[in-house]
């Protein structure tokens, strides 16, 4: 899609000319994340995390300038396997020349040994060796305060959501967003067997803030045109939510897209050129995060927070308003389609957009003579929503002009007679 067309697609989205029903499928969306859920819980089963070295404890080496890394992970595991008795180690490859050996914790003497034996084997001067020990109480501090800083995060959040919005369904659906891609982002770990160091733990704190913003935004554009909604009777609760995800989504992939494409780039030079460490740990948490979180706001946070508040008796009354007034507009020479929302007049004209979900087919007829005004069209002899039997009578943004004003305007006051001095 060129970046006109893309620009034009935006645009009819944000008006309303084109609708995709993101509200009224969330179902469709729901049994998409189990299935996520049902695999990455499959791989929290089966194959479990992959904790670091930070988190329980062991010896760790790095065997630097190795000019041949030709089956460097035998014979690293071969040499700890001999020298150190340790059947199983996690070998990786640093930078192009750097082994890194992590193995169960070693006393000194035996951390001596297994350091000069890999000096040895890699045929670098023993000075080119380093090892340090890490004791898993270091590993439980640092998983403790991480729990503690995600619980008073969930709290905070909680709290702040329900008092900008002045609804705690909004914090509800926000935190089942974040549960969501924390959930299926660690499970992707899980998955991969890549390894979880402190660098991952805050990956995942990171995208709890962006999918929270992300979530955020469009929550701002629901409560406004919610707002509209309940004032004028046009829209149900739902139509309103899913105008607001229409007028977000470009502006979310876009926010998508620049954020994934620097990440994307260090996540490939990490597998590529750099080897593991902290920026492809951090890369691998963000870039996973950011595409989950952006999948949420959209298709879980306001499909689920448009289910909860249509259950409100406010809200079910608010439907039968809109839908009463939609299908009168119909009637009168609109043409409503439940796909886009829309409604055009006889010329071709948008006219305001509503959607109505599961209404099946859109009513179809002809416009008379009287003129449609901000999507009302009101035929001559026959009184609009304010009262007004004029068909004429509204200003180009659609607002009605009150009889006396529409009178003076007819009839203009008249002259008075000259003096015949």
């Amino acid at each position: 899609m060129s970046a006109n067309r893309f620009a034009t697609f935006g645009n009819d989205l944000y008006t309303g000319k084109r609708s995709i029903d993101f509200v009224g499928r969330l179902r469709r969306w729901l049994t998409i994340s189990a299935v996520l859920f049902v695999i990455v819980t499959a791989g929290l089963a089966i194959r479990g995390l992959n904790l670091g070295i930070e988190f329980t404890g062991g010896s760790d080496f790095r065997v630097a300038g190795v000019s041949d890394t030709s089956g460097y992970v035998d014979k690293a595991r071969g040499v700890v396997s001999e020298v150190g008795g340790v059947s199983d180690a996690n070998v990786t490859l640093i930078g192009g020349d750097t082994v890194r050996v992590e193995t169960q914790r070693f006393e000194d003497r035996r951390a001596q040994d297994v350091s000069a034996a890999l000096a040895k084997t890699f045929g670098v001067p023993v000075g080119d060796v380093s090892s340090s020990v890490v004791g898993p109480s270091w590993g439980a501090s640092v998983s403790q305060k991480a729990l503690q800083a995600l619980a008073w995060f969930l709290v905070l959040v909680s709290v702040l959501l329900a008092v900008y919005f002045r609804t705690w369904k909004m914090a509800f659906a926000a935190l089942v967003a974040l549960f969501h891609d924390i959930f299926i982002t660690v499970g992707i770990y899980a998955l991969s067997g890549f390894e979880v160091t402190p660098a991952s733990m805050i990956g995942f704190l990171t995208i709890l803030g962006y999918s929270l913003y992300d979530t955020v935004v469009v929550f701002d554009k629901v409560r406004e045109n919610t707002t509209e909604a309940v004032a004028n009777g046009r829209r149900t609760y739902s139509q309103a939510a899913n105008l607001a995800v229409n007028q977000t989504l470009v502006r979310s992939i876009n926010t998508s897209v620049v954020a994934l494409l620097p990440v994307a780039a260090i996540l490939v030079m990490g597998f590529t050129v750099i080897g593991p460490g902290t920026l492809l740990d951090l890369s691998l948490a963000l870039f996973v995060g950011i595409a989950v979180g952006t999948y949420s706001s959209i298709f879980i946070a306001t499909p689920l927070l448009a289910w909860l508040r249509e259950r409100e008796p406010g809200m079910k009354e608010l439907r039968k308003r809109a839908l009463h007034y939609q299908e009168r507009l119909a009637a009168r020479g609109g043409e409503t389609s439940a796909t886009t929302g829309q409604i055009a007049t006889a010329s071709g004209a948008a006219a305001s957009p509503v959607q109505v979900f599961g209404a099946g087919a859109a009513a179809t007829s002809t416009i008379s003579a009287g003129s449609a005004r901000s999507g009302v069209a009101v035929q001559s002899g026959e009184r609009d929503d304010h009262g007004y039997d004029d068909p004429e009578g509204y200003t180009a943004t659609g607002r009605p002009i009150h009889p006396s004003l529409r009178e003076s305007a007819r009839t203009p006051g008249k002259k008075k007679p000259r003096s015949p001095r």
